[in-house]
């Protein structure tokens, strides 16, 4: 299925953030802006390649990945950025967990949810990130 110019724009975004935060970001932003990477690279795959009916769980257990992977960031660095990060990746899980275990449809409330939450993943990291930046810059 061709993605839509809206789309692309996204990933972009998405991409970007993650990769500003490997290459400007501290030990915890690398580490996290590679764990949302791979997490995006996963939902994307399972959209393009699952049937809808069993995609569910699936995103489920990539939501589980993210906020797994932001966990044990946060047990090594702990920010501010990162706890508020981790608890939008809770909500996230929370909110595929209730689509999958009642079975509803996704809807525009589950896309809306879902993206605003994933938006204010980024904006935490891109905090995270600059301030890593300023305060190594800061330190020279």
């Amino acid at each position: 299925m061709p993605m839509s110019p809206f789309l692309i724009s996204l990933l972009a975004v998405i991409f970007s953030v993650c990769l500003f935060a490997i290459v400007k970001g501290g030990p915890a932003e690398r580490r996290a802006g590679l764990i949302f990477a791979a997490g995006t690279l996963g939902v994307e795959l399972i959209h393009s390649a699952v049937p809808r009916d069993l995609q569910g769980g699936l995103l489920l257990a990539m939501d589980g990945f993210v906020a797994g992977g932001f966990l044990l960031v946060a047990l090594r660095y702990a920010s501010a950025w990162l706890g508020a990060a981790m608890m939008l990746q809770g909500f996230q899980f929370s909110l595929h967990a209730y689509y999958f275990v009642t079975g509803a449809k996704r809807d525009n409330t589950y896309a809306l949810l879902n993206n605003l939450d994933s938006g204010g993943v980024l904006l935490c990291m891109l905090i995270g990130s600059i301030i890593a930046w300023r305060k190594r810059g800061a330190g020279k």
